[in-house]
């Protein structure tokens, strides 16, 4: 890009999709960087249906392509949102070199000699005294015997309410209680519970930064600084009263963060 504007790629989080960095891409965008926002595979427009992703790896595809299809030279910045950060992960484990920076915004960040699936199991302990409110567990139809497969997350519009979009906008929680669709954590794919699958020297060798959404009512402030501290060496930088959907609470100052990641890390 003219002007030394970088490329950003953007990964929603579960049952969500490219449309929730709207606000992000058109600030980025007027900054003078290119940007792609991705829809993982069953996610927002994305063609396939929830039963026809059998795998993580088949559900982070679309992301995988695009970040090996990026041309020689052409170092990304990696934006993972939520459960998203679990897909980042995956292809800095496998093009380090391709990446100048990843940047994990109130997101899952696995670490070095633990599975990745560690990061939802807490997840889930930790909320399991109030639960997910009212989101519901749906079963996964179909008849392959893929990994992966048995049940995905509805979310509910007063979990989305109360503990993801209380700081945003009510056209934001409007937007997405049209748009939300049942995701799957995949939790049990064996490639979650592989622990020698992020390397020091790939996944390890990539610059690291953890952007604490300190309003978050869903993945905590103490969740979210208990993931940084399994993965000493990652930067932080915390947005006041951003709740869980940041792009849509706080997109102004996430942008100023990206812009500054960006200028930081070639």
């Amino acid at each position: 890009m003219e002007g030394g504007g970088k490329h950003f790629l953007l990964v929603h989080g579960l049952c969500h999709g490219a449309w929730c960095w709207y606000k992000v891409v058109a600030s980025l965008q007027a900054a003078g960087h290119r940007v792609t926002a991705l829809d993982l595979a069953a996610s927002g427009a994305h063609p396939a249906r929830l039963d026809e992703v059998c795998s993580f790896e088949e559900y982070s595809r679309p992301l995988l392509d695009a970040v090996a299809a990026a041309p020689d030279g052409e170092r990304l910045v990696l934006v993972g949102h939520s459960h998203g950060g679990l897909s980042l992960a995956l292809a800095m484990e496998r093009f380090p070199r391709k990446i100048a920076a990843a940047v994990f915004v109130a997101a899952a960040l696995p670490c070095v000699g633990k599975h990745m699936g560690v990061t939802t199991e807490e997840f889930m302990r930790r909320t399991a005294s109030e639960g997910l409110m009212d989101c519901e567990m749906v079963a996964i139809n179909n008849n392959s015997q893929g990994v992966g497969q048995g049940v995905a997350i509805r979310m509910g519009p007063r979990f989305m309410a109360e503990k993801y979009y209380q700081q945003s906008p009510a056209e934001d929680l409007t937007l997405a209680g049209m748009l939300v669709k049942p995701g799957n954590q995949f939790m049990g794919d064996p490639l979650m519970k592989d622990e020698t699958l992020l390397t020091d020297g790939n996944y390890g060798s990539v610059k690291k930064v953890y952007v604490i959404a300190k309003a978050d009512g869903s993945s905590t402030e103490e969740m979210q600084r208990w993931m940084v501290a399994m993965s000493p060496g990652t930067e932080v930088e915390e947005i006041a009263e951003a709740d869980h959907a940041v792009m849509s609470s706080k997109p102004r100052e996430l942008c100023d963060v990206l812009v500054k990641i960006a200028d930081k890390y070639d």
